[in-house]
């Protein structure tokens, strides 16, 4: 099943069970991916729909942060209620191994010799690992190997 008609069956279940908080989130994912849709003027895909959400669990991480800095832990606990509900949707993550091995192979496939290629490295991973992995951690990871080069 797509995605987005797992999205919209989910909503209907939250809907029956009165579940406002994820009925907000799903309504929101949903009309993230109408809004790209019309954006971009292209039929929704599973990578275009996970890259929108790995973007609103991003936005609701860095707003935890500023409201756990801010002593609002209130609406804190409210966003990662949010960042659960829409993680339901998100695809497994991967292990460490899995990353370190996609690395890998990601700098022999492109080339890498220097630091000077991280652009090519971060190019090949993206679409392996685009709402599998923290691609801010993955990065660094990339900018330790290729030093070790």
């Amino acid at each position: 099943m797509s995605l987005l008609l797992q999205l919209k069956d989910e909503m209907k279940t939250a809907m029956r069970a009165k579940d406002k908080l994820r009925l907000g989130v799903i309504r929101m994912a949903i009309s993230a991916i109408k809004q790209a849709e019309i954006d971009h003027k292209t039929e929704p895909t599973d990578d275009n729909i996970t890259a929108i959400l790995t973007k609103m669990v991003k936005q609701r991480k860095e707003s935890i942060k500023m409201f756990a800095e801010g002593g609002r832990d209130e609406l804190a606990e409210k966003e990662a209620a949010e960042i659960t509900a829409l993680n339901f949707f998100m695809p497994e993550p991967l292990t460490a191994e899995e990353i370190s091995e996609l690395i890998s192979k990601a700098i022999t496939e492109s080339g890498a010799a220097s630091m000077a290629d991280m652009g090519k490295v971060m190019a090949v991973l993206k679409p392996l690992m685009q709402g599998k992995a923290d691609m801010g951690a993955v990065s660094g990871q990339v900018r330790k190997s290729l030093q070790t080069l």
